[in-house]
């Protein structure tokens, strides 16, 4: 008897970018992808959080490089994936949030949000997608976006907006490049415990509705998403595409 073998996990050889990667979710995806042999870029505003992140990466044996940018900045984007090779892998984190109850959210709430979790992710990945098609290469696309991508949430109006939107473009990204062989997906963690979130649990009420919701009864980490992010990034999801990977402790399964 013939067995299957198993579709590797392995992405030697692999370039992989990190929007938002100096620290949180996006530093982990960079552990991860390098720990299972891709070269890293890590990107992010801060300079010198990515200057660490990228030295401890180093330390543990992996390739790893720092793009200092704002990913806001279409044309200084555009300028650094142009003038890299091909990255085979884009985890599409940069995120940001502002929780307000609907009457409360100004115009410049509107337009910070939007600005960085809409047109910011979807040029990068325009951007990185032109390389691959240019290069007639396969890749993976991995767009972050949230629970909130699927339900609704108090004082997150914005927020989910920007989410749903992600959750379609990406749809929309799979179909578009499918032929090419480039896979485009999403993660969509529930509250993933950070340095920038605590602030947020501190709050006793908004903790205990949290947890209410969440069926293992626990705030999810980022080593949560290591394993989605590697699975996707993978030939191991050869098939996925235009999917959502949801890792929401069961929040959505009522």
């Amino acid at each position: 008897m013939s067995l299957p073998l198993t579709p590797t996990f392995r992405l030697d050889g692999k370039r992989a970018l990190i929007t938002g990667g100096g620290r949180g979710i996006g530093l982990a995806a960079a552990a991860v992808l390098s720990e299972f042999g891709a070269a890293v870029t890590i990107c992010a505003r801060n300079g010198a959080e990515l200057d660490e992140a990228v030295a401890a990466l180093r330390a543990r044996g992996g390739v790893a490089e720092a793009l200092v940018l704002d990913v806001t900045d279409t044309a200084a984007l555009k300028a650094a994936i142009d003038a890299a090779e091909p990255f085979d892998i884009f985890v599409n984190n940069a995120g940001t949030n502002r929780p307000k109850p609907l009457a409360d959210v100004t115009e410049d709430d509107f337009d910070a949000v939007m600005d960085l979790n809409i047109r910011a992710a979807y040029f990068a990945a325009q951007c990185v997608a032109k390389r691959l098609l240019a290069a007639k290469k396969p890749g993976s696309i991995i767009n972050i976006s949230s629970q909130m991508g699927l339900v609704g949430g108090p004082g997150r109006t914005l927020y989910c907006a920007s989410k749903w939107a992600m959750e379609g473009f990406t749809r929309a990204m799979a179909l578009d490049l499918g032929p090419a062989g480039i896979r485009v997906n999403t993660i969509c963690p529930t509250f993933i415990e950070t340095t920038l979130t605590k602030p947020y649990f501190e709050n006793k009420e908004f903790l205990a509705w949290v947890l209410s919701k969440i069926k293992l009864g626990r705030l999810g980490q980022v080593t949560d998403l290591m394993g989605p992010i590697v699975f996707l990034a993978s030939d191991a999801s050869a098939l996925m595409t235009g999917s959502s990977l949801v890792v929401d402790g069961g929040w959505t399964a009522d």
